[in-house]
């Protein structure tokens, strides 16, 4: 521990004179990193590696399909092991399912009633909560599985057709899974409790509209925070699992999807992957609002590092890294005993994103120069970017036009390219930063979601 308390105040010492201003430091150029007279980013990295030592970590186990990766090299294997979520205390959350195999995406593993515990959390009226735990996909196309909450109002619904449901992607931004919207449903209230969902009133509102609301904990078993293909695949596989279970009361519903920053990073990845993963889903799902969008994680590297939201970026980081091992890879000593510590791996975000205050840049957790600027993120920004990728449902997006961590630039560019594909869009941009937009813009979108649920057409503005 003295070893890592040493190195960590080598790197504040260094971050001192590295950084830009304090306060909302502004970041370099693309391709450039700010380094101190007489100090580079190498010399920092090997004083780290010198000062600490990597964790002793015992083997990766033998079979375990939350860390099933054989072709890894034994090192890498044993570290993205320790890197993993620690359990909750709760099977149904914790235990990965047997015969996952022999379940189509979707397929239902287990349902529980959580109705007892849920309604209290909800405050308005509901006829029941139930939780679903369904074969999904990883990132990787492994079967993988995923928790969804179906969360169904009083009376009976007297609208054409079936009962509509909202999906509502709330932005999880967690790498523990008691920071999953599904854990608070199930346990009420704690530390760790999911508000998200109170800022943005969408389930209370869809509720008293008699529409049914699906809730997806759509990070996955490894917590995966920004990562779109898991969360993508999680959705589309929630909707799936609702259809069947309930095909008399929602089997032929509508469904729209919605999500605000993290959430929108799920929304994005659902609509993007639901051609080529549940085309079926094409003519279910009747649209999707997207707000403070991150659609591009180059972007972000740039507007988020080595300053406050530093913390969050390397959270994200470190969330991606849990699919795609070869981020970790490319950890130096330092992040390798942070990202093992359960003190972080297994927090919310008010957690791993208090470090923001150091304005520490990503570049001291890696083992290479300007690792935003290598080959592998910039593999990474395509793999999550998932360009020309076309969504089959119309989109809502907007994003705060003052934004400077997650910058309107994104959202725009996502705009050009889903309208140049040909999908009906509309795009506004909204007075505030990241905060104040969630609010702004939010009215409109939910008014554009009602009407598509509605069945009224979706305009189209490109």
């Amino acid at each position: 521990m003295r070893r890592l308390a040493a190195a960590l105040t080598i790197g504040c010492c260094v971050i001192v004179t590295y950084c830009a201003a304090p306060g909302f430091a502004q970041p370099p150029e693309p391709g450039t990193a700010p380094n101190p007279p007489g100090i580079s980013l190498p010399d920092i990295q090997r004083w780290i590696d010198q000062l600490l030592p990597a964790p002793a970590l015992p083997p990766a186990p033998a079979e375990s399909p939350l860390v099933d990766t054989p072709e890894l090299a034994p090192d890498l294997a044993a570290l993205r092991a320790a890197t993993m979520p620690a359990p909750i205390g709760d099977p149904f959350i914790d235990d990965w399912p047997a015969g996952l195999d022999d379940l189509d995406p979707g397929g239902m593993v287990a349902v529980r009633d959580v109705t007892a515990t849920a309604a209290p959390t909800l405050i308005v009226p509901v006829r029941q909560v139930l939780q679903f735990k369904y074969r999904t996909n990883d990132s990787h196309d492994e079967p993988s599985y995923a928790i969804a909450s179906l969360v169904l109002p009083v009376g009976e619904w007297t609208g054409p057709g079936q009962r509509p449901v909202v999906v509502n992607n709330l932005p999880i931004d967690a790498l523990g899974r008691d920071c999953n919207p599904g854990y608070t449903l199930a346990h009420g209230f704690t530390r760790a409790a999911n508000l998200t969902g109170y800022v943005l009133p969408t389930t209370q509102l869809a509720l008293l509209r008699g529409y049914g609301v699906l809730i997806t904990d759509h990070e996955g078993p490894r917590m995966a925070y920004a990562e779109p293909t898991v969360a993508g695949h999680a959705i589309l596989d929630a909707i799936r699992a609702t259809r069947g279970y309930l095909p008399d009361e929602l089997g032929e519903s509508r469904f729209g999807m919605i999500g605000y920053s993290g959430g929108a990073i799920a929304t994005n990845g659902a609509v993007k992957l639901m051609s080529e993963y549940a085309p079926e889903l094409s003519d279910v799902v009747v649209g999707a609002a997207l707000g403070g969008v991150p659609a591009d994680f180059s972007i972000l590297a740039r507007s988020m590092n080595a300053n406050l939201a530093s913390g969050v970026f390397l959270g994200a980081v470190f969330g991606i890294g849990r699919e795609r091992p070869e981020i970790l890879a490319r950890m130096n000593h330092l992040a390798q005993w942070v990202t093992t510590s359960q003190l972080i791996n297994s927090q919310c975000s008010e957690v791993f994103a208090i470090p923001g205050v150091l304005q520490l840049p990503i570049d001291i957790a890696a083992d290479i120069p300007d690792p935003l600027d290598s080959d592998l993120a910039h593999e990474i920004y395509a793999i999550t970017r998932m360009d020309g990728k076309k969504s089959p449902v119309p989109l809502f997006i907007f994003n705060g036009e003052q934004e400077f961590w997650v910058p309107a630039e994104g959202a725009k560019n996502l705009y050009r390219e889903q309208c140049d594909l040909g999908v009906p869009a509309v795009y506004r941009s909204v007075l505030g930063e990241h905060f104040i937009a969630a609010f702004t813009g939010y009215p409109e979108s939910l008014t554009w979601l009602d009407q598509r649920l509605q069945g009224v057409p979706a305009p189209n503005e490109c």
